[in-house]
């Protein structure tokens, strides 16, 4: 069903779309990394250097008292249909972190985070209130495409041309006793930690020589693990959206923009190294194949070989990291060990929104690495925010899931179903990392949580069309 929106709501959603694409650009990392970003002094700062959270909370704001309009002609017009159940739990989530705040053992940290979740719900509430349907939705998708493209195509240059070429530069580098840079550049790196002196002698810092070695690219994004989270949110959708767009285009012009969209994601991911990624990718494309055109009985033969030679793949690809003893899989146990510790000591209200890190520094095993984060959503609500917000941020995620994703999973509009594919991934992959805590994408999320359920009750919600 097409609801009918004005020029200015229109223009708010392209807006707003374009806002949030330009946080995957510029707000790819996680709010308690504030003090570490700070405002670029420069023209070349602010286009290569992340920009500070406090940037992104002044822009949503802004959006926010814009929509207000917007906001009071959807109640005049009792276009609400969000059920009360769904919101229970979210303002019960958000509501327990201010309490949280008032016992919490870093007040800036808990400050910082508190506004990423203010941002979170309000994207939920606009999703679910301003988004009326899938074509309010593509008003927003076109400035998120975008950024996505722009994004994944940094991940490409980051992989085949910047990587090798700063590791063959630091390499020369230390061979030439740095001769090949200016002496301003040269300080520059050592106070950025590139350079570092062993034994009198400055060499290449070898962690980043590993990292470039490696070759695990992150596009816009703070980490490789969050480029693989924006791929799993948008990709399926985009892809949808785009084969929607080109319907009536060449066939060659069609195969082009899908394939190269298809070939930059699959790339990324894959580039991105991220395990828990490509995992749920192949979930995702197994679920993708039971909608398939081609039936069911064709997807029962196909399912088995996909996941078969997508295990086999997966294998071969991490064989090195599985020989060292899947480092990162004991790490994050020894985080999550520290939360549930944390969370047994203190129950009714965490240690305070966003602040794993003060407790894990007393918890953390003596041979075990510094950790800002639990590197798992549902189990940092129970540590930061006690039982109760904890109990909230799950109920609040599941009650979606099993209301309004069902639905979307299962009804035959294939765009609302790459909507929610892509949202069910992502609040998946939730489970080994802090996607949450990063603007760029739980605000992309939310949103499009929140126009899924609005979507989803206002079909429920439609009487069926008499037949003649």
């Amino acid at each position: 069903m097409q609801t009918t929106t004005s020029g200015y709501h229109r223009i708010w959603l392209l807006v707003f779309g374009a806002f949030l694409g330009l946080c995957l650009l510029k707000f790819g990392n996680p709010v308690i990394l504030t003090r570490q970003l700070p405002p670029p002094q420069s023209w070349d700062e602010l286009w290569n250097h992340p920009w500070p959270p406090s940037w992104a909370w002044t822009g949503l704001l802004l959006l926010t008292a814009l929509a207000l309009p917007l906001l009071r002609a959807q109640i005049q017009a009792r276009r609400m249909p969000v059920p009360s159940l769904l919101w229970v739990p979210a303002v019960a989530w958000f509501g327990w972190q201010w309490i949280s705040q008032t016992s919490t053992v870093d007040a800036t940290l808990g400050g910082v985070t508190l506004a990423q979740f203010t941002g979170v719900l309000a994207c939920y509430l606009i999703g679910s209130t301003l988004v009326l349907d899938a074509q309010a939705l593509r008003w927003v998708l076109i400035g998120l495409i975008a950024a996505l493209c722009i994004c994944l195509m940094r991940a490409a240059t980051q992989r085949w041309v910047e990587f090798p070429t700063d590791h063959a530069l630091l390499l020369e580098g230390q061979r030439t006793g740095w001769t090949n840079f200016p002496p301003a550049i040269i300080e520059a790196m050592r106070r950025e930690g590139t350079i570092v002196n062993t034994n009198g002698v400055d060499v290449a810092n070898p962690m980043i020589l590993l990292k470039l070695e490696r070759g695990r690219v992150h596009g816009t994004l703070v980490y490789p693990n969050a480029l693989a989270g924006a791929v799993l949110l948008l990709l399926p959708l985009s892809l949808v959206t785009i084969a929607a767009v080109t319907r009536d285009q060449r066939g060659s012009i069609r195969a082009a923009a899908l394939g190269t969209l298809l070939v930059l994601g699959i790339g990324g991911l894959v580039w991105s190294g991220s395990k828990s990624g490509w995992l749920i990718a192949l979930l995702m494309a197994a679920v993708g194949l039971l909608r398939s055109p081609w039936g069911r009985r064709w997807a029962r033969i196909a399912i088995p070989i996909l996941l078969a030679l997508g295990l086999l793949a997966f294998g071969l690809r991490f064989q090195r990291y599985f020989r060292q003893g899947a480092p990162s899989v004991g790490a994050r146990m020894d985080y999550w060990r520290a939360a549930v510790q944390t969370t047994l000591e203190r129950p009714l209200t965490g240690t305070g929104p966003g602040t794993f890190q003060r407790p894990y520094a007393r918890l953390k095993a003596p041979d075990a690495e510094m950790a800002r984060l639990v590197h798992n959503d549902f189990l940092e609500q129970f540590s930061d925010s006690g039982v109760p917000g904890g109990i909230a941020y799950l109920v609040w995620i599941l009650a979606w899931i099993l209301r309004s994703g069902r639905r979307a999973l299962t009804r035959a509009d294939p765009f609302w179903f790459a909507v929610a594919l892509g949202c069910i991934a992502w609040l998946c992959q939730g489970m080994t990392e802090f996607m949450l805590y990063v603007p760029a994408l739980a605000w992309t999320a939310f949103l499009l949580i929140g126009a899924t359920e609005r979507a989803m009750e206002t079909t429920a919600a439609t009487p069926p069309q008499p037949t003649s």
